[in-house]
């Protein structure tokens, strides 16, 4: 079982950028794909997840209006839209993978998780 996170990078404060997360060795319909973050000195955060259908989602507040969760269960990859950056955003961000049928932002939900991605939002 393998996630890869990838698409971080450098963007600007109000700028955007595009997660991708691309699994193997499960059939990603049957798990919810969550996404975390992790800045320097900061405890790891549930920014948002989807579940396996598609059909529910979470977002924490500090990212609703602005992250849109997504994937393609056939093309066995979910994605985080970053949009309306800001420099609080800046932090690793991992995918993870739960069997679970309710989004959550929990990381203890989370069986299988990928090396993280850094974003990094300038001001």
């Amino acid at each position: 079982v393998q996630l890869q996170a990838s698409g971080g990078g450098l963007a600007q404060a109000g700028g955007s950028l595009r997660l991708s997360c691309v699994v193997s060795g499960f059939t990603l319909d049957r798990y919810a794909i969550g996404w975390f973050r992790q800045a320097p000195g900061k405890e790891r955060e549930g920014v948002s997840c989807i579940t396996g259908s598609g059909a529910s989602t979470y977002y924490a507040d500090s990212v609703k209006g602005r992250f849109i969760v997504s994937r393609d269960n056939v093309g066995n990859t979910a994605y985080l839209q970053m949009n309306g950056l800001k420099p609080e955003d800046t932090a690793d961000y991992y995918c993870a993978a739960s069997r679970g049928t309710i989004p959550t932002g929990t990381a203890s939900e989370y069986m299988y998780w990928g090396q993280g991605t850094l974003v990094t939002v300038s001001s």
